[in-house]
């Protein structure tokens, strides 16, 4: 990513000026296909990072893995998780491990310290050490092992990219987005598994289409609906106490689903008919240029998204996401010295 690729959607300020800035590019296209608006350049390649998750479940929701092992919308929204390795989730889990009949201990995704604070203090008093289920990532990789069960294929390195799982999960995204599977960069992903960079372009019309599966054959639009179902109906298994795509969706009540990635990744799909009557579907990436290391920059850009296309209103961003959108900068000593807004203007084309 280049300086002519990008621009700057965030600054933070200190006093009268502008101290830092953050910039990225962002595509919005909807489900036909049509770039409905941009900033930056809208076809520079990046990988997902944990937005291709909601994408990676395709194929075992396609091949009746949802009736197979009998999965509730709250199962399905923590295979599309990065989660906050919280109780509630760790027991959630717990659930779909025993219902797939599959074990921790076949876990590949590693271990991290957990991301919620008070759970990850709290474990610390009791002297135990974060295990794989904490992980963010270990509803995806559970989801992984159900498609190995459903299909009789092997558990053993099921997140090898030659696996027959991660074939077909690969063949499925690359439909899914309109980009050959052959010019998929695949990468390794923090918790080891295979993840994808495609064009900006490509992602959100995947996301789009995701939104409004309309035209598309029965089995794989009803996968499609499962996912947008199941993440706007159980949003804190998607993310986790005060983080942005908790709150964002708890706030949209269904009218948007949205996914966080590593390195300033961002991914939004708005349901049809959510902007006004009869309006399309939209798919919404960005991607922060410095991959945003603080997290600072990516809930501020996403809200302003959405509150520029009317599905979040101000009493949402003064009240329930006050912490994570625009927002005033304090001290250590709590004094008010700067602030961190968003500086971009999304111009939809609908004609």
């Amino acid at each position: 990513m280049n300086e002519t690729s990008c621009v700057p959607l965030v600054e933070l300020t200190r006093g009268s000026i502008v101290e830092s800035f953050h910039s990225g590019c962002v595509a919005v296209v909807d489900a036909a296909g049509n770039l409905r608006a941009a900033l930056g350049d809208p076809h520079y390649v990046t990988f997902l990072r944990s937005s291709s998750k909601p994408f990676q479940i395709l194929p075992l929701l396609e091949n009746g893995g949802a009736e197979a092992f009998h999965l509730t919308d709250r199962e399905i929204a923590l295979m599309c998780a990065s989660h906050s390795g919280t109780d509630e989730h760790l027991a959630a889990i717990l659930a779909l491990q025993e219902k797939v009949g599959v074990r921790e201990s076949d876990l590949l995704c590693g271990t991290h310290p957990v991301f919620h604070q008070p759970t990850q203090e709290a474990l610390m008093r009791r002297g135990e050490s974060p295990t794989p289920n904490r992980h963010n990532c270990s509803g995806k990789h559970t989801g992984f092992l159900a498609q190995a069960v459903l299909s009789g294929f092997s558990k053993a390195e099921y997140i090898n990219p030659a696996h027959p799982v991660q074939q077909r999960v690969l063949q499925t995204f690359a439909e899914m987005v309109n980009y050959p599977a052959e010019k998929v960069v695949i990468g390794i992903d923090g918790c080891s598994a295979p993840v994808f960079a495609v064009p900006l372009y490509h992602a959100a019309w995947g996301l789009a289409r995701l939104a409004d599966p309309r035209g598309l054959p029965e089995k794989r639009a009803q996968a499609y609906r499962r996912v947008t179902r199941a993440m706007a109906a159980e949003p804190f298994m998607v993310a986790g106490p005060d983080r942005f795509d908790t709150l964002a969706m708890e706030a949209g009540q269904g009218k948007f689903i949205c996914k966080a990635g590593a390195e300033g990744y961002q991914a939004i799909a708005v349901m049809p008919g959510a902007l006004s009557e009869n309006s399309p579907a939209l798919g919404i990436v960005f991607k922060v240029a410095d991959g945003d290391p603080s997290g600072r920059a990516r809930p501020v850009i996403a809200a302003e998204i959405l509150r520029q296309l009317g599905l979040l209103g101000e009493d949402d961003l003064r009240t329930r996401l006050a912490n994570v959108a625009a927002r005033p900068l304090t001290n250590w000593r709590g004094l008010e010295i700067g602030e961190i807004r968003p500086v971009f203007r999304l111009n939809l084309q609908w004609g």
